[in-house]
């Protein structure tokens, strides 16, 4: 097990380029701390403990046709116990508490747990299903380090510009409806509760802002993020909702509280079909999005079962049961031949060109990654100035 001051030491390295002796004007990454990666799958342990989107370990509880769990324990002699977060934030919290298994982190938690030595690298030797994810899934900056994977990809999604149609007449064509101080979404629009959110407002500025020079929402620097939290602050008075649980976003929307903003893909087809006149639309200046990945705990107390989950988990008909449930784009294609016909197609499953579109979550760092060095402003400050914004 690893020492606490070690830990310490890479979760500094992660937020603060500088810290636990790196040399902050080199640009150089933190190093990742060395952690043990599995060789085999042994026998079942009896237990496995997750920290779970919401909707992403059912086992009937919510609906009786609905269950993946339960064949999954059969088979291994797993028993699931899941803890749903709300929040990418939440995640971490409790992956660093030690007591779970595995995480279907986001991007904007995944290098948090990968510096900090949280989660271990993943044998992809030991995923039957691996070599079927779509390649663009795989090796991206949010849930690998320099070619090692710390995790299998799961799913993913955009954030769109959902708009109630009664209140918007025509489709927006630009995230202006929700920045501009004048918009007739003004008192009305909804944000997605997260400092990740600053990156929507960088990916706003990155095309009307050119003489920022923004070429990676999530690597900003001083200036940079002081522009985006300016935008922040001035849309601040027309927001009506900042939300991170989905259900109480489609209440907002149901009820005419929210008339544009941030949402799933998922949330717009609820909202829709419980009767609120609810579009979406990807605006020209593209969007942002998740793409989720099942991690390993470094100090897994059932690590055999999670590497078992792991294999269940992206097995295409099981992917295409979790895809239709949450409302995603599920990770490995071959999931397409199991879902509803036109599921794929909506959902952009397997659609590269799509995926490109979208600048995925991740955990923003000092190291901007690039000749400019360790300039950029980590999460630690996305996160205080995220609590002024919001007021």
């Amino acid at each position: 097990m690893m020492r606490l001051t070690r830990l310490a030491c890479a979760v500094a390295l992660v937020l603060a380029a500088g810290a636990c002796g790196s040399d902050s004007g080199s640009g150089q990454q933190a190093a990742v701390p060395k952690v043990a990666m599995q060789q085999e799958i042994g026998a079942s342990e009896g237990s496995l403990n997750l920290v779970i989107w919401a909707g992403y370990a059912e086992n009937g509880s919510t609906d009786k046709k609905v269950d993946w769990v339960t064949p999954f324990e059969r088979k291994t002699g797993c028993r699931v116990n899941a803890k749903v977060a709300d929040t990418s934030d939440s995640m971490v919290a409790l992956m660093n508490t030690g007591q779970y298994d595995g995480v279907s982190a986001s991007g904007d938690a995944s290098l948090r747990l990968i510096y900090s030595g949280t989660v271990a690298p993943v044998n992809t030797n030991l995923l039957r299903n691996y070599g079927d994810i779509a390649s663009y899934l795989r090796n991206q900056p949010y849930n690998s380090v320099k070619g090692q994977m710390y995790g299998v990809p799961h799913g993913y999604g955009a954030n769109y510009l959902t708009y109630r149609t009664d209140k918007i007449s025509q489709k927006p064509t630009s995230w202006s409806i929700v920045w501009d101080p004048k918009s007739p979404a003004a008192d009305h629009v909804v944000d997605y509760d997260s400092p990740t959110y600053i990156a929507d407002a960088a990916l706003y500025l990155k095309a009307h802002r050119p003489d920022l020079k923004i070429t990676d929402v999530y690597e900003l620097t001083q200036e940079q993020f002081d522009a985006a939290v300016a935008l922040l602050k001035q849309q601040r008075p027309n927001v009506n909702q900042y939300w991170s649980n989905y259900l109480d976003e489609i209440q907002s929307f149901k009820a005419g509280d929210n008339w544009a903003g941030t949402a799933w893909q998922v949330t717009a087809q609820l909202a829709k079909s419980e009767g609120a006149p609810i579009g979406t639309t990807i605006p020209q200046e593209g969007a942002t999005g998740w793409s989720d990945t099942w991690m390993i705990a470094s100090r897994a107390e059932h690590p055999n079962c999670m590497y078992k989950w792991m294999n269940w988990i992206s097995a295409p008909k099981i992917q295409a049961a979790v895809a239709q449930w949450f409302g995603e784009a599920p990770a490995n294609p071959k999931a397409c031949s199991y879902a509803a016909k036109g599921f794929c197609a909506q959902f952009h499953a397997n659609d590269v060109d799509f995926y490109r579109r979208l600048a995925f979550w991740k955990t923003p760092v000092a190291d901007c990654g690039d000749s400019r060095g360790a300039v950029c402003v980590d999460y630690s400050k996305w996160t205080e100035l995220w609590s002024q914004i919001k007021g």
